[in-house]
């Protein structure tokens, strides 16, 4: 493999390309995560598929933390670092319709429409209950930057929520 011809390749896509490219990227690799959940699911029930991809998302958590650490060069994360690590995480990135809220202590997170879901809907499924496996992801790339803070779920289904409020999470610095 020869990543230079990647790389001039790439670098002959006009920038705006270049991101959309990207983002396409990003909407496949959550399109495998879901088809690989319903298979699973079809297969063996949704709490088997549950568990396997709250196991999977721990360790996505794991390694993206580490990644992006490494790529804005930081060693300490503050819980506004934290958020805006967690910003450029794939998940993060995937979800078209958030709002991120920051203070010096505090940072809210929350999907006010989610395609996954949506999509489920759409396919006749209910709704997948992603509040463990959404909490298990958050948690720990949060803890692999800085083990002082919490991240606590507001809601997220199996919760009760508004058709305007999917999910909200909160990270906050357990001191």
């Amino acid at each position: 493999m020869n990543r230079d011809k990647d790389r001039a390749l790439l670098s002959s896509l006009p920038e705006q390309k270049l991101i959309d490219l990207f983002f396409m990227h990003i909407r496949n690799i959550f399109r495998v995560d879901g088809l690989y959940f319903l298979g699973i699911e079809g297969k063996f029930g949704t709490d088997v598929a549950t568990e396997i991809d709250r196991s999977c998302w721990r360790t996505m958590a794991t390694i993206e933390a580490r990644e992006i650490g490494k790529f804005l060069g930081r060693s300490q994360f503050s819980v506004p670092d934290i958020i805006e690590a967690l910003q450029l995480t794939s998940w993060s990135l995937d979800q078209k319709h958030k709002e991120v809220e920051v203070s010096r202590s505090k940072g809210i997170l929350r999907v006010v429409s989610c395609e996954t879901q949506l999509t489920r809907r759409r396919k006749g499924l209910p709704e997948f209950p992603c509040k463990q496996v959404r909490h298990e992801y958050l948690k720990t790339f949060a803890q692999e930057l800085n083990p002082q803070v919490d991240v606590l779920c507001r809601v997220c289904p199996p919760d009760r929520h508004s058709e305007e409020l999917w999910c909200e999470w909160e990270f906050r610095s357990k001191q």
